[in-house]
């Protein structure tokens, strides 16, 4: 395991995008423009045109914003790769949907398996938001344990583990309502609702899990090069069954987001790039610790900025 240069790579999910997102690379830099030319031969339709031009409501659709972002993503990574000879990385971690674009980052998987797994997860995601409706939340400003009494007494579920002082809840459409309107009454900052088409992270998505399994099943998976935190338990995944496991779970469980970021911290990482659409995860990161270092690629600007820093400290 490479611990040198104590950097982790972080990828951000649903909720992160918004229509234009990877044009300006997509003129600039040829490798990113073949990696969203693969996306849409390989899912069979121009997502690049979708991630372009819009509309916003069929990009914000799940089936459709899972691979956007995740296309994005790696469009991103793949520009820096061939740019920068020094970018090293000791782990990689995404946000939720994040997961798949970190993994690829990690060499699991193809580019191309992550784009059609995330396109096969957020289609299953849809389907069982349709079946079974639901609504989430992000609740600002109460600690863990007074969100977590909050969610018993309403039957909703906590989905993220954010950052101290923002956790994400989940559930149906009343529970939500009720859950946010006791956590304003007992001190919370704001209650944000989430535009998602369900209620992830929770019992709700089993249906989701069970059809991700069969399809997780059909990716030709390789051990990855450095390790991957995993979002339901904060902790480094190393095997094939691990990764398997993992995002299958992933659907029904809430994202650790704060303990994988101090997991990180503890061994060792003091630089975070973010790569994809986006600034969340850096505003998160920082949060949880903010003595570590945050780096935003999420545009052509950023990517020369990031790009252009490395050949000067190289000079």
């Amino acid at each position: 395991m490479n611990t040198v240069s104590r950097t982790a790579m972080v990828f951000p999910g649903q909720g992160a995008q918004y229509v234009g997102m990877g044009l300006d690379i997509y003129r600039e830099f040829p490798v990113a423009r073949a990696v969203f030319d693969m996306a849409d031969e390989v899912l069979g339709f121009s997502l690049s045109k979708l991630c372009f031009e819009g509309p916003e409501d069929r990009l914000r659709q799940t089936e459709n914003v899972q691979p956007a972002i995740v296309t994005l993503s790696l469009a991103l990574l793949t520009t820096i790769r061939k740019s920068r000879r020094s970018v090293q990385a000791s782990f990689t971690a995404g946000h939720s949907l994040g997961e798949y674009s970190a993994l690829a980052a990690a060499g699991a998987m193809t580019a191309a398996a992550a784009i059609r797994l995330a396109r096969k997860r957020g289609e299953l995601m849809q389907q069982a938001g349709a079946a079974s409706p639901g609504a989430m939340a992000a609740v600002l400003g109460l600690d863990e344990q007074a969100i977590d009494t909050i969610c018993h007494e309403t039957g909703v579920y906590i989905a993220n583990y954010n950052s101290p002082g923002q956790i994400v809840i989940s559930g149906n459409s009343i529970g939500i309502e009720a859950a946010g309107n006791l956590a304003v009454a007992r001190g919370a900052r704001k209650v944000l609702p989430l535009q998602v088409s369900g209620a992830f992270h929770t019992p709700y998505m089993e249906p989701a899990a069970e059809g991700l399994a069969l399809a997780l099943a059909d990716v030709t998976w390789t051990e990855p090069e450095i390790p991957v935190i995993a979002n339901t338990t904060g902790e480094p995944l190393h095997s094939i069954s691990g990764i398997q496991q993992e995002l299958t779970v992933q659907l029904t469980h809430p994202v650790k987001w704060q303990q994988s970021i101090e997991t990180l911290v503890r061994l060792g990482v003091d630089t975070f790039i973010e790569i994809g659409p986006g600034k969340v995860l850096s505003g998160l990161i920082k949060r949880i610790d903010g003595a570590v270092n945050t780096v935003n690629v999420s545009d052509a600007i950023s990517l020369r900025e990031y790009i252009e820093k490395d050949r000067a400290d190289e000079v």
